[in-house]
């Protein structure tokens, strides 16, 4: 389940481009291999991200894990609903459960990230790796 027009890091988060807005969010596998998300903390409306950068950090049940910025730019949105449902990113990582939304410093570094079946090849190659 990897959504085609979203482009995605080797850390498992994606972005949506529409005109010069991004919306970033992390990956159903991500998700899955953090188990029950219990708490989301994202940058205020304003900030600059940095590409690579972290942008917030993920709790789970298992740990706490950085997100990092597949683009850089000015956050115009954060998801108000994960404080206080975090678990949503466990049931809708792709739709409901975005992150952010940033207005593109360069939208044409997204052509840079993976496209979906790069990624799907990717995390096909990290699930070999996890059973061998």
């Amino acid at each position: 389940m990897v959504p085609k027009d979203y482009r995605y890091t080797k850390e498992h988060e994606w972005v949506r481009v529409e005109g010069d807005t991004g919306t970033v969010g992390i990956t159903d596998y991500a998700q899955h291999e953090l188990g029950d998300v219990v708490f989301v903390e994202l940058p205020g409306i304003g900030a600059t991200l940095e590409r690579g950068k972290t942008l917030g950090t993920v709790e789970s049940v298992k740990a706490v894990s950085e997100i990092y910025s597949p683009v850089a730019g000015k956050v115009m949105a954060i998801n108000e609903t994960l404080a206080t449902a975090p678990e949503k990113l466990n049931q809708d990582p792709y739709g409901a459960a975005w992150l952010v939304k940033v207005k593109l410093a360069d939208s044409k570094a997204v052509s840079e990230l993976m496209d979906a079946a790069a990624y799907q090849a990717y995390i096909s190659e990290k699930e070999k790796e996890h059973s061998a």
